[in-house]
């Protein structure tokens, strides 16, 4: 894996055209994003040939891991804006320094969730509710998958600086390494070493740490060349814990909005659950194309910025608003098109298939404001301007509980009338929730208040009192 991760030549950053560039991080960033998935549902078959209960227990696990690691996803996005800027600015040896700021804050970071989640395994599996022998399968796995959890955090603070860097090859080549060599592991210890569901977690925390170590490798390697500082420094890493927090406080309110949209599905019956669940899995699938984009945006705006040029910030921001706004109404036809015929691959209960063909239909119609939403999150995060996305996303929170709530109160009349009818107005709350983070992000973007240039936002320039001013 470590030979295949080579780092790239430099991109001409002066003269690529604003939609080459585009193109150039957004696609490998989407078919890095789309090759997770698709490797975790092989290790769900591989798993699934165990029984129900380790199947179960590996969806419980799941859960609980990603709910552990997802938290820290300011790791990647903190990282790729500081990192962009000091690109922007010249700055490439301080760049690569900020960049390990956040990859020893990430060893930190995991370090500590490894320990919690490991000793305190069984307790989060029996959360979830499920079966005594599934919860027995289910901590098996997450206990020795939290060892991995340092690897998970390290990736993504590595994919940060790459990212940063105008660089999403590079992840795209680990991720596709790594998930491949978790496949045939998983399988080698599952079945032929007998280890069960044990044999999958070790497989996953081999794979995972293999890719954190390979893709550090490429991160030291060009720290080496441009001559930059690699050791941990207190200030710097400080300094990514404070760049970092308001985007965790960001994470935490988009997720919360996620959970109770859920906990409401629940109360209007199983079936209208069981097809929401299905539809939130397909628009997390359709948010891989747009989130592709929200990572362009990032790199771009932190490095136009960075080198100080607005007018250029600007000028990309437009563009690529258009380009979110299309690919939306791209993934509406699609979803349209599709919506009677996806159910049938998820569901043979036909009442399931009517309510999530109708939680579909605006899946589909919801898709356009998606699309500008991503683009707008991702602009800003790149802009560094975390604290107002914290503010702004806790807002939007704020005003969605209510709307929740009253389909809550209203969910005994709501199932009565059917339950596509009643899944239908739960994802319409959910498209006003797309709608009000439309609303608050645009409102921001259309100010100059984001716009700060230099190596670093003010506030972060504040903050750093590294010695470490290395250039190219």
């Amino acid at each position: 894996m470590l030979g295949v991760l080579a780092v790239p030549p430099t991109v001409d950053l002066v003269t690529e055209t604003p939609a080459r560039e585009i193109l150039r991080l957004a696609v490998p960033a989407f078919l890095a994003l789309v090759a997770e998935p698709l490797f975790l549902l092989a290790d769900s078959a591989i798993v699934g040939h165990l029984g129900t209960a380790p199947l179960a227990g590996l969806g419980v696990a799941s859960s609980a891991l990603l709910t552990a690691t997802n938290m820290f996803v300011f790791l990647a996005y903190g990282t790729t804006s500081l990192v962009a800027r000091q690109l922007g600015a010249g700055h490439r040896g301080a760049a690569v320094s900020s960049g390990m700021d956040g990859v020893w804050l990430s060893l930190a970071l995991g370090a500590v969730t490894t320990v919690g989640v490991a000793i305190a395994a069984q307790p989060i599996c029996g959360l979830f509710g499920a079966t005594p022998d599934a919860v027995d399968e289910a901590t098996t796995y997450l206990r020795i998958s939290a060892f991995g959890i340092p690897g998970m955090l390290v990736v993504l603070a590595t994919t940060g600086v790459l990212r940063g860097f105008q660089d999403t090859r590079t992840p795209l080549v680990g991720a596709v390494s790594a998930f491949t060599v978790n496949l045939v592991l998983n399988y080698l210890l599952v079945y032929p070493a007998g280890l069960g569901i044990a044999g999958s977690a070790i497989g996953t925390v081999i794979a995972q740490s293999g890719y954190a170590v390979g893709l550090m490798v490429v991160v030291m390697r060009r720290a080496a060349r441009l001559k930059a500082r690699m050791r941990p420094h207190p200030a710097g890493v400080l300094r990514s814990a404070m760049h970092g927090m308001p985007l965790l406080v960001r994470t935490l309110a988009l997720r919360a909005a996620m959970l109770l949209t859920t906990w409401v599905a629940a109360d209007l019956g199983d079936v209208s659950l069981a097809a929401h669940q299905v539809a939130m899995t397909l628009f997390g699938f359709l948010a891989f194309a747009l989130d592709a984009l929200a990572i362009a945006a990032q790199a771009i705006t932190g490095k136009t910025l960075g080198a100080g040029d607005v007018a250029a910030t600007r000028s990309a921001t437009r563009k690529m608003l258009w380009w979110g706004l299309g690919m939306g109404i791209v993934l509406t036809a699609m979803v349209l098109a599709l919506h009677t015929l996806l159910p049938v691959l998820f569901t043979d209960d036909t009442h399931v298939r009517a309510a999530l063909a109708s939680a579909l239909l605006v899946v589909a119609l919801i898709q356009p404001i998606c699309g500008v939403v991503f683009v707008l999150d991702g602009v800003l995060i790149g802009a560094g301007d975390g604290r107002a996305l914290a503010v702004l996303q806790t807002a939007v929170l704020i005003g969605y509980v209510p709307m929740l709530l009253l389909v809550r109160a209203h969910a005994a009349t709501l199932s009565a009338a059917g339950s596509s009818h009643a899944l239908s107005v739960l994802w319409w709350s959910f498209g006003a929730f797309m709608a009000f983070r439309l609303i608050a992000l645009g409102l921001r973007a259309r100010t100059d208040r984001w716009l700060i240039t230099g190596a670093l936002p003010t506030r972060a320039r504040r903050a750093n009192r590294s010695p470490d001013r290395s250039v190219e």
